[in-house]
């Protein structure tokens, strides 16, 4: 299904020339997750200007408002998660869809319609954030997978991409929790021994976390501390590291909102532990028995018995090993549908 939104957005089209667009000033790095950690001056120069690319104090207090809409945030979260996964993303890709997106709700009200121009909007981040860090991008029409429920047409999608740029003032290379990291853990752990560890857990704690909108109350640096404190309680040496200490990493850091925000991380990574682990199978009691004879060709015939049903198979002595293979498969399958019918009853 296609669908244009020329007539919903009259002003997709941007004023700004190229001189403009190519002065704007913005970090130095998008903030590769795989660098060393950066100097204390790069450190700081976030610190500074991280405050630039989030929505404002009270975009939190507008969800509990129902001011906006909680749930089609979560949902297109999702969806950007989703497909981060299915082409191997970058997380940092991912984390840059759902900041272009926050910033664009905060400064700008979606017409109502179906929920069909919040997903646009998600698209068009996606594709934003794609080109910025990806070094192969899909189509616009390949892009649109996992659940899209509507399909775009390009152009559609390139107008909303423009409207994007216009809101955000083309600031497309933010400050995010990546930017962070990698000093943080150096400053955790300065012998290096578990620093990879730290980073690589602390980015799968972020994005595991990015649906949840309580976090829009913290900046990227808070997050970023909280979750290598997060990560460090994983590892025995780290476990015992004080959250409290962590405002002297660097100049800037709230020790309040570095705790709050840690436990709120504590609480979601818990929840979310209890939520992966998978349920035990019971599998029906079954009484096997073996009837052979000592010193006989014959090949053994295994009897399976259980309280609803029970299966026999007997082979003679020209049965193949493909054949064997074969009737083993049908007893497994067999017996997972006896269980099937057990959990159903």
């Amino acid at each position: 299904m296609s669908l244009s939104c020329s007539d919903c957005f009259s002003d997709l089209l941007c004023g700004e020339d190229s001189s403009e667009i190519l002065s704007g000033e913005s970090p130095e790095c998008s903030s590769d997750i795989e660098s060393p950690a950066c100097s204390e001056e790069s450190i700081a120069g976030f610190i500074e200007d991280e405050r630039k690319f989030v929505p404002g104090f009270d975009y939190l207090a507008r969800f509990q408002s129902h001011s906006l809409d909680i749930s089609a945030r979560t949902d297109s979260v999702a969806w950007i998660l989703k497909v981060q996964t299915y082409y191997g993303f970058h997380p940092l890709t991912a984390y840059l869809s759902v900041n272009y997106l926050d910033r664009f709700l905060y400064s700008r009200r979606l017409p109502q319609a179906n929920g069909w121009p919040m997903q646009l909007l998600s698209v068009a981040c996606l594709s934003l954030a794609a080109k910025m860090e990806e070094p192969l991008v899909p189509s616009l029409l390949d892009l649109q997978v996992e659940g899209a429920k509507l399909i775009f047409e390009p152009r559609t999608i390139r107008r909303m991409e423009l409207l994007v740029l216009s809101v955000l003032d083309w600031r497309l290379r933010s400050v995010t929790p990546f930017c962070f990291i990698a000093f943080f853990a150096f400053k955790l752990d300065s012998t290096g021994t578990f620093v990879d560890f730290l980073i690589q857990r602390a980015t799968e704690i972020i994005l595991a976390n990015i649906q949840e909108a309580s976090f829009l109350e913290y900046w990227p640096s808070c997050i970023a501390a909280a979750a290598i404190l997060s990560a460090a309680n994983e590892i025995p040496n780290l476990s015992l590291e004080n959250p409290e200490h962590a405002e002297s990493w660097c100049d800037g850091l709230s020790k309040e909102k570095i705790i709050g925000c840690y436990r709120l991380m504590q609480e979601l990574v818990m929840q979310n532990n209890r939520k992966n682990k998978s349920p035990t199978i019971v599998l029906p009691q079954l009484r096997v028995t073996v009837r052979a004879r000592m010193r006989s060709s014959t090949p053994t015939t295994p009897t399976t018995t259980d309280s609803s049903s029970s299966f026999s198979l007997s082979s003679s002595s020209s049965s193949s090993p493909l054949s064997l293979s074969y009737k083993k498969r049908k007893l497994n399958n067999c017996l997972w549908v006896d269980d099937d019918k057990g959990s159903s009853e």
